[in-house]
């Protein structure tokens, strides 16, 4: 065959369609038969296909919205084209001699040139493992809601099925109950959670929220909450909705790779990319292998010397004595590689003007300004007298450690603000300029900021750590873990945020009352040895560099700046007043939680759509992911007033799908 499709759902039996208007061979394997996740649905269950305002590309198009009327609307289309189906279930794929072949778990395999899987990604259904649950009046398919008027009917699940379940036997006469182990239906439309609550209210469902089945016996079954007293119910059926399992062994036997499960090779590389982390974030903050001939800074060191001072060569080797001149040049260059490649591979306005900016940011004020440019200035007499001295006297101290003789490196806290960057804060003697320059950094400029445009104006256009996620992390968003226990973790940041205030007022008090006892805390040795082998191996080191960075392919891009960022923490005080929200179109969601999958901050964005919300997660960095993964262009940026109403739309797009309607304007004002 030139193709061989398995799955006669509606996008296998679309491709079927497909291949058969280009005029070629193919075969479609379906285990039972065409359409049948929909034939399963409950008869008369009301379908949700795609927007109305929307015409999705394919031979197959659709416009009936209840089960039966829509059945019958693709036999018609596919019955006017000849698809040859095979009966089986495939087990598997394999490739012999440059074709494929499709293993059937009885019968011949079928060779193609091409193998489209259209599966679904749905497996096997999900189980309560609970006793009784095999009895025959247990099933995950509600079929005729009619047959069960009359009947006390449990149905066990929080999602969309479960809830048009329930409703559905409500409306037929059953008795129903509905439990659910959560305490609202935060991943079910709000059209079926509020048609849930009326006839809750209305004495017609009975709703368990929080509550767990425990047994099923003939004639009743029990449920309870988590650790309290059982309750028993008169039921003469029981509907397990809580979803399937994808079916990932297929993909696994077929040599697949599944994201999140890890081979030797995938831990080899962790282990190695987390080493050398390590290593070199080491030689950075510590001085490791600083005296080895093969230090790169050793050798700078040596060339540096050769050189007639002042010269921009002598200047560059200069500055490369130094470990921390290597870490930044390399961390430029992946920012700019991966940025562009970013820019490329996604093609939206809003990436290309996020990443030029985030490259921009990372290449002049934190590379090439501190590294080269302000010593060479120093070599040019630019600060010997008038306002360029006093600039480097307040900003650039004279030490004997640096090979241009001046803490140029200080200038990264133009960017960087406390507390993410400490170093121009935390000195033994104050540096006036320096702490103004940052007070005003942390508590006027970025208020105003994340006021305006939300967190992620500098979490995703300015900060180099943002920088490094977006770019290098780019591919990495699926990996980062979602979920209460994760949400967790948050604390770590918040608990870094109270230590660096404590730490901030006991050195202020310190600077201005030396003689106290607080004071003596503040500036004494005690502060002193917090900050450098506290502080620094901690947070610099082990949290924002070696953890950070090194778990890059295995957390994605954002550990650090989820977790563990206290400047990140700080922020998500001010973006409790922030207008900057992600503005849904409701009535577009088709809940398949692409915009969540790929949220690299761990935010629920699905939950916020299906309830058409305006998303105010003070974790949100602005990267666009959701926006730009979206297949229906449900998301995107925009604020609202005092009210809550949608203001305006960023004019900057970031959602491919809207881009191409040439639209980008809100439905109507909606409340946050």
């Amino acid at each position: 065959w030139d193709v061989a499709i398995l799955g006669a759902g509606v996008a296998g039996m679309a491709a079927a369609v497909a291949c058969a208007r280009l005029g070629l061979r193919f075969t479609v394997v379906e285990a039972s038969q065409p359409f049948t996740t929909i034939v399963n649905f409950p008869a008369g269950k009301p379908i949700f296909t795609y927007p109305k305002d929307m015409v999705p590309a394919g031979p197959l198009q659709v416009t009936a919205d209840v089960k039966e009327a829509l059945i019958a609307e693709l036999r018609r289309q596919i019955a006017e084209v000849d698809i040859p189906i095979t009966t089986g279930t495939a087990s598997h794929i394999e490739r012999h001699d440059g074709a494929l072949s499709v293993i059937l778990k009885e019968g011949e395999p079928i060779r193609a040139r091409r193998i489209i899987v259209a599966i679904g990604r749905s497996g096997n259904y999900r189980r309560l493992d609970v006793p009784g649950e095999d009895r025959h009046h247990v099933s995950n398919r509600l079929h005729d809601p009619k047959a069960l008027a009359g009947q006390d009917v449990l149905v066990v699940g929080g999602g969309d099925s479960a809830l048009e379940a329930a409703i559905a036997l409500c409306d037929a006469g059953a008795r129903t109950t509905l439990s659910h182990r959560g305490g609202d239906f935060a991943r079910a439309k709000s059209e079926n959670a509020d048609r849930v609550a009326r006839l809750a209210a209305e004495g017609r469902l009975t709703l368990k929220l929080g509550t767990q089945v425990r047994r099923i016996d003939e004639g009743s079954v029990e449920i309870g909450t988590k650790g309290g007293a059982g309750e028993t119910l008169p039921n003469q059926a029981v509907y397990t909705l809580i979803g399937r399992e994808p079916p990932l062994e297929f993909l696994r036997k077929s040599g697949l790779k599944i994201r999140g499960e890890n081979d030797r090779g995938a831990i080899i590389g962790l282990v190695t990319f987390f080493t050398a982390a390590c290593v070199i974030y080491g030689m950075k903050a510590f001085g490791w292998f600083s005296d080895q001939s093969w230090n790169p800074a050793v050798l700078a060191k040596r060339a540096a010397d050769q050189l007639t001072p002042g010269t921009i060569g002598h200047v560059v080797l200069g500055s490369a004595t130094g470990f921390g001149f290597w870490v930044t040049l390399t961390y430029s260059a992946v920012v700019l590689g991966f940025g562009v490649a970013r820019i490329r591979r996604r093609r939206t306005p809003y990436v290309t003007a996020q990443t030029s900016t985030l490259i921009l940011m990372q290449w002049l004020p934190l590379f090439l300004i501190p590294e080269i440019l302000l010593p060479w200035l120093g070599y040019q007499d630019a600060w010997n007298s008038g306002v360029g001295k006093a600039i480097q006297t307040n900003l650039f101290p004279a030490v004997d450690y640096a090979y241009h003789h001046h803490e140029y490196w200080r200038f990264y806290g133009v960017i960087l603000a406390w507390p993410l960057f400490v170093w121009n804060v935390f000195t033994e003697q104050p540096y006036a300029w320096w702490l103004w320059i940052s007070l005003v950094q942390t508590f006027v400029i970025i208020p105003i900021i994340v006021w305006k445009w939300g967190k992620g104006a500098y979490c995703g256009w300015i900060c180099s750590c943002g920088a490094l996620a977006e770019t290098l992390g780019d591919q990495q968003r699926e990996k980062m873990g979602h979920g209460p226990m994760w949400n967790r973790l948050n604390f770590v940041g918040q608990g870094l945020l109270a230590a660096a205030l404590l730490m901030l007022v006991l050195r202020v008090v310190g600077w201005i009352w030396p003689g106290s006892a607080v004071g003596g805390i503040g500036i004494g040795d005690a502060n002193r040895q917090l900050v450098a082998h506290g502080w620094k191996p901690v947070v610099d080191f082990a949290l924002a560099s070696a953890i950070g960075v090194g778990l890059y392919f295995y957390m994605s891009g954002r550990v650090w700046c989820r977790f563990a960022c206290p400047l990140a923490a700080l922020m998500h005080i001010y973006a409790r007043f922030s207008r900057f929200r992600i503005i849904p179109d409701q009535k577009k969601c088709i809940s398949c939680n692409a915009c969540t999958t790929v949220c690299h901050q761990g935010i629920d964005v699905m939950n916020f759509a299906n309830k058409g919300a305006p998303m105010a997660d003070p974790q949100c960095v602005r990267c666009s992911a959701c926006v730009q993964v979206c297949p229906t262009g449900v998301l995107q940026f925009g604020e609202v007033d005092r009210d809550g109403r949608v203001a305006r739309l960023d004019r900057l797009q970031a959602s491919p799908v809207l881009m191409r309607e040439g639209r980008g304007q809100p439905a109507g004002p909606t409340r946050s």
